[in-house]
């Protein structure tokens, strides 16, 4: 499918009720300071809707309404990158138009998820450091599908604002559009996380924490459905595991599904090089509600910590029960390690934690005998109901794919779907290996590539 875009239009959406003077500065916290330096982009599309005439009205005025609450989203990075002078600059809001038929395109991207990259804004990807401290926090492109369907892109700058930041926004954006709700009614976030825990300089006492990316490898995505039944019979697998003692614990469904994808992956790795490899996996941990701080469980900002969760040949079994239990060990190490003690003690701790990945040689990001992926969990996150008067998106994508990674996040009926991005020639590996393949070939077709409609 060749696609062309027409840009229509171009121009900042600032908050309708202008920001306070004793919040004209938003202090970033120490857990904005751990986030990597990129737009996270979402993207949603909605096919044809009512005949409203005034929808485009609807969305600007709703997104300059709730940028009245989420006031930073509006600002600009300061020069010392550690707060933002919210200034009432404005929200970057671009109106496109593409060249094809809704319908055409969720028909192709079946067989292309990478169609999907077409949408996202232009100028969020390969951002330099300087343009990447001038660009707006938050970048929004509406693209219009001949038939009347849309895309919306909603690119958030991760040192701003976590996925759960990122999501929830979205989700309380479309809200506002869908009812009408006035600026002086949205109250959905708390905005003092820097005041608990504020930045601090990091020079000394952290290294840069910078996952590895390889621009010139061609990623690839894929979806899988996995649906209520399937996850029941794939607890039903680890009972005899219970039952001898071998687990002490009844895994969650994203324990599950995390054990499989990284066991695959480990077998992909071990069928292109010839040999066993150690695996690290980054589990982003949203550590919201599970601290002694006094933070809000909808705070706004970063309060992720990545659980480092290491496999290594010599030690680790490759039976899934194991993966399991290594996977919840970890979470629960990196959870624990910031539940209790003071904002110093938290600091101490995670740049501890990180110093034994990112700067060690055994694990660190320039030793290229550790096969590094991220796997996550947007599941409860309330995306697949961001309704801004069009019914519930049709499809969902995340993440600008230039690393392994794999992303969880709930479907309709209590399914999971899981977006898997991998070079295309671990893909192709990937899609053969007996875990994945015992659910797309199995009797009951378990696990489908298919769009969430």
């Amino acid at each position: 499918m060749e696609l062309n875009l027409e840009f229509i239009s171009t121009k900042l959406i600032k908050p309708s009720i202008p920001t306070p003077q004793h919040l004209k500065n938003y202090k970033l916290s120490f857990f904005d300071q751990l986030a990597e330096r990129e737009h996270m982009p979402l993207l949603l599309f909605y096919p044809h809707g009512n005949n409203d005439d005034k929808f485009d009205e609807k969305l600007e005025k709703s997104l300059s309404r709730i940028l009245s609450h989420v006031y930073p989203a509006a600002g600009r990075l300061s020069r010392d990158r550690c707060s933002i002078d919210c200034l009432d600059q404005g929200v970057k809001f671009t109106k496109a138009k593409v060249n094809c038929q809704f319908n055409d395109f969720i028909n192709q991207v079946q067989n292309d998820l990478n169609l999907a990259l077409f949408f996202f804004p232009r100028d969020i990807q390969d951002l330099k450091d300087a343009d990447f401290d001038s660009t707006p926090p938050m970048v929004v492109q509406v693209t219009k599908f001949e038939c009347g369907g849309i895309a919306i892109s909603i690119s958030a700058s991760h040192p701003v604002m976590d996925g759960f930041s990122n999501f929830k926004f979205v989700y309380e954006w479309a809200k506002v559009c869908k009812f009408g709700i006035p600026a002086d009614q949205i109250d959905f976030m708390s905005f003092d996380f820097g005041e608990i825990l504020p930045a601090r300089d990091l020079s000394r006492i952290f290294p840069n924490r910078v996952h590895p990316v390889e621009l010139e490898a061609k990623f690839i995505a894929k979806r899988f459905f996995i649906n209520e039944q399937t996850i029941s019979s794939l607890r039903d697998k680890f009972t005899g595991a219970i039952d001898s003692g071998e687990l002490c614990f009844k895994p969650s469904r994203v324990e599950i599904i995390t054990a499989i994808l990284w066991r695959a992956l480990i077998r992909v790795s071990e069928a292109k090089h010839g040999y066993l490899r150690r695996s690290l996996v980054f589990f982003p941990v949203n550590l919201r509600g599970k601290i002694s701080l006094p933070l809000k469980e909808n705070a706004f900002g970063n309060y992720v910590m990545d659980a480092p969760i290491q496999f290594v040949p010599e030690k680790n079994k490759m039976e899934l029960h194991d993966f399991v239990t290594l996977i919840r060990n970890s979470v629960q190490k990196a959870i624990d390690a910031c539940a209790i003690g003071s904002a110093d003690d938290i600091i101490a701790t995670v740049a501890k934690s990180y110093k034994e990945i990112f700067a060690s040689k055994e694990w660190g990001t320039d030793n290229d005998e550790v096969d590094k992926c991220i796997i996550s969990s947007l599941c409860k996150f309330p995306m697949k109901d961001a309704d801004f008067g069009r019914g519930k998106p049709s499809l969902m994508h995340f993440g600008l794919r230039n690393f392994h990674s794999c992303w969880m996040y709930d479907a309709e009926c209590g399914s999971i779907c899981v977006q898997v991005d991998l070079k295309d020639s671990y893909l192709s590996l990937f899609e053969c290996e007996s875990d994945i393949k015992a659910f797309t070939n199995g009797n009951q077709e378990r696990i489908q590539l298919q769009p969430l409609l």
